[in-house]
């Protein structure tokens, strides 16, 4: 996959540069942590909350201003705030082939660490000065953590598929729904059902495609740390043979993507418009 998004990045490899860019932030620490930090955020990434936005911007023919891109930066920001929270929760010791930092340091400077990118990421949204993208990710960070509370007390509970889906939607999928919301904000634009609808059918995917992966490959260990910690995603939700568990939740992406896809059907023909149906087939194949 890594080629084919590369190709898919490489449209709008320019924006995301300036993205990049933007994620170069002052860290007045601890200088061990700091550099801990900072390659942390510069580590290998596939920005694809700020490259999906993007996309659907220039396929939709709105102007992307430099205030968008602390925007997205400040979106990076509090996704990589949200990793460093995760790896403690899930007491997980490795994130993109490094060391994580609470195995590093310990739960504790990790949990002030993620605080801090949260910090630097609401100063970047106050610098971008609009009360209407502050309450949006106002918002978008409760509904986060309600995911997660709500994550946190189906533990070792085999609940329906609705329920599963309402947790990937707060935990994941509001943060591309905010993104994008913003970002059209931003830009004057008209945010209507049809560009909530694709963000969150969009964000859905990525969340049930990550969740498949994390059962078929072998050679990742999230998969069994998750049922060790009682959390059933949809293959474990979908049946109760493994196999049939994933062949259903191969067609319960499909959907979502094809959702996703319906969504911005109408927009003109456009080498952005392509690259958003290569990036969700690439969602899709799995």
């Amino acid at each position: 996959m890594d080629e084919k998004y590369q190709a898919v990045l490489d449209v709008v490899k320019a924006d995301i540069e300036r993205v990049n860019k933007n994620l170069e932030i002052e860290t007045e620490l601890n200088p061990a942590l700091a550099k801990e930090i900072e390659e942390f955020l510069q580590a290998p990434s596939k920005r694809i909350r700020s490259l999906f936005s993007i996309l659907y911007m220039r396929a939709s023919k709105m102007y992307l201003l430099p205030v968008h891109y602390e925007l997205f930066a400040a979106v990076e920001l509090i996704h990589n705030a949200s990793l460093i929270h995760d790896d403690v929760i899930d007491e997980s010791k490795l994130r993109r082939n490094k060391k994580t930092l609470n195995d590093t340091f310990d739960n504790r400077l990790a949990v002030i660490s993620g605080d801090y990118l949260l910090g630097a990421a609401l100063k970047k949204l106050v610098k971008i000065a609009s009360l209407k993208v502050i309450d949006i990710f106002a918002d978008a960070l409760k509904t986060m953590c309600k995911g997660e509370v709500c994550q946190y007390f189906n533990r070792f509970k085999k609940t329906d598929i609705e329920t599963y889906i309402e947790k990937s939607t707060q935990k994941t999928a509001s943060l591309f729904v905010s993104t994008l919301h913003a970002a059209i904000v931003l830009a004057d634009g008209g945010f209507d059902e049809k560009s909530r609808e694709f963000a969150e059918t969009f964000g859905l995917a990525f969340q049930i495609r990550d969740d498949l992966l994390n059962v078929i490959d072998k050679d990742k260990s999230k998969s069994a740390s998750d049922v060790d910690e009682g959390i059933y995603t949809a293959p474990l939700i979908l049946s109760d043979n493994l196999p049939d568990g994933i062949e259903k939740t191969r067609d319960l992406l499909n959907n979502y993507v094809n959702c996703a896809k319906h969504c911005i059907s109408d927009l003109e023909d456009s080498v952005y418009k392509t690259a958003l149906y290569e990036l969700l087939e690439l969602l899709n194949d799995v």
